[in-house]
């Protein structure tokens, strides 16, 4: 049995997954993801993240014949290189520019429909960290041969062939335009074409791992690279492989993200929460996503799950609910930041606290899915799925879908293996996700249509 190394680049931590051809996670290794306040600015230590790579492949490679590497990232992440290594620091994505860089970029990004995103804080974007990099170190912008997203970072640095690749940029990179299917008018008009390399799928090797790092590793010379891919498109091809389509999928954590395959959105407006990303293919792929995990967290304020039907049914007898936004981010909701309470005879009960927040993340999560067009198949995974009631509230709340659950806590780098075979696949990839339970629940109609009425007046749960 053939395997692949799967490197998964988060915010936080950086994961190495040893997995099957089919997605089935056989191995983990992790660390944090440091950051160095500097200089030049906060950034990423990249030789010391390589290192652990290298020893962590030598690691798995010891246990699992390994037969292919694919990296893949969180979509804020890049790095400018020469020919061979980085020529500037990764900058920590979380570092705010110098504010001339932000206030000259607000107003060269563009329309909705070029970016794909909000214009978000910090260095969120590869585009404003271009920018930055341009105006700060004009020599060694220069020199540079190419910006790569993070994933074809790490595979530009394992076999040597620079590549760029859809879904990276078309995660709020303000690079390139998922709507459209090209670059943004941003890289015409500032020069940056040759930067970015020729597009090549994210399923497509690149090359073989260089020869001396074949031999520190101690991998086979004819270790495949696959070009990479961005975290939330991985999770959003594992179902597609699965054969699933007229879909949306709800992945939930810090942020709760829906994706989904439907055409139909309005793309030149820009709306709270609005996204649009692509698939492998390159074809748009619309999405909402605010910040549920903190406002879960925010509400359960430490209280212990699971959540219990006795407190579902008295929070729902009582109309007690959760109006947002805890956070300092509006999320799907204007003006409402750090405004956030509950509302209701049971706001000082700690005994439904737990049910109440995963009560009103499933109503974020409802509310993300009326801003999409309606699919057949809804998947709902992450962090919140591990609590059988999220599940069964979401079907209750959207009843004229297929609602199933998918509890496998690694879509991410399951979807990422996948596509080290998937030119050599010749069936659907395996999935086990299954329809929750939604037996003994109260009609939970009546009260999605209060909530709405107290978040927004006028509008009714559909």
């Amino acid at each position: 049995m053939s395997v692949v190394a799967v490197f998964d680049i988060g915010k936080t931590n950086v994961k190495l997954f040893a997995a099957t051809g089919s997605g089935t996670i056989l191995e983990e290794l992790s660390a944090p993801n440091r950051v160095q306040d500097g200089p030049p600015y906060r950034h990423h230590d990249l030789d010391a993240l390589e290192g652990w790579l290298l020893d962590g492949l030598a690691d798995l490679g010891r246990r699992h014949p390994i037969e292919a590497i694919v990296a893949c990232s969180h979509g804020s992440g890049g790095v400018l290189v020469g020919p061979d290594v980085a020529a500037m620091p990764m900058i920590d994505y979380e570092q705010d520019p110098p504010p001339d860089i932000t206030a000259d970029y607000a107003g060269m990004a563009g329309s909705f429909r070029d970016r794909g995103s909000a214009v978000m804080l910090g260095s969120a974007h590869l585009a404003r960290q271009m920018l930055w990099l341009e105006r700060g170190w004009p020599d060694a912008f220069a020199r540079a041969t190419a910006f790569l997203a993070l994933p074809q970072y790490w595979a530009f640095r394992l076999c040597g062939v620079a590549a760029s690749e859809v879904t990276s940029l078309a995660a709020q990179s303000h690079l390139w335009s998922g709507a459209d299917g090209r670059p943004t008018p941003l890289v015409a008009r500032r020069g940056w074409e040759h930067l970015l390399p020729p597009m090549r799928p994210a399923f497509e090797t690149l090359g073989t791992l260089k020869p001396e790092l074949a031999r520190r590793c101690g991998l086979p010379p004819g270790t495949r690279v696959v070009c990479g891919i961005h975290d939330s498109s991985a999770n959003f091809y594992r179902y597609q492989a699965a054969g699933l389509s007229d879909l949306t999928v709800i992945s939930t954590g810090t942020w709760i993200v829906a994706l989904t395959d439907r055409t139909g959105v309005d793309l030149d407006t820009e709306t709270p929460g609005l996204s649009c990303n692509a698939d492998v293919f390159g074809r748009p792929v619309p999405g909402i996503l605010t910040m549920g995990g903190r406002e879960f967290a925010a509400v359960a304020d430490g209280a212990d799950g699971p959540a219990t039907l006795e407190a579902l049914r008295r929070c729902v007898a009582s109309r007690t609910v959760v109006l947002p936004s805890f956070g300092a981010d509006d999320g799907l909701f204007p003006g409402t930041s750090r405004r956030g309470r509950i509302h209701g005879p049971l706001a000082g009960d700690p005994s439904v606290r737990f049910t109440l927040a995963l009560l009103y993340a499933a109503l974020l999560a409802s509310q993300c899915l009326q801003a999409l067009p309606a699919s057949r198949t809804v998947v709902l995974d992450g962090g919140l799925v591990r609590d059988p009631l999220f599940g069964a509230i979401m079907a209750a709340l959207n009843p004229t879908v297929r609602v199933l659950v998918d509890r496998d806590p690694h879509g991410t780098a399951t979807g990422a293996a996948l596509l080290a075979t998937h030119e050599a696949r010749r069936g659907l990839a395996p999935l086990a996700a299954e329809a929750p339970d939604v037996y003994g629940l109260p009609d939970l109609l009546p009260y999605w249509s209060h909530w709405r009425d107290l978040t927004h007046p006028g509008a009714r749960a559909s």
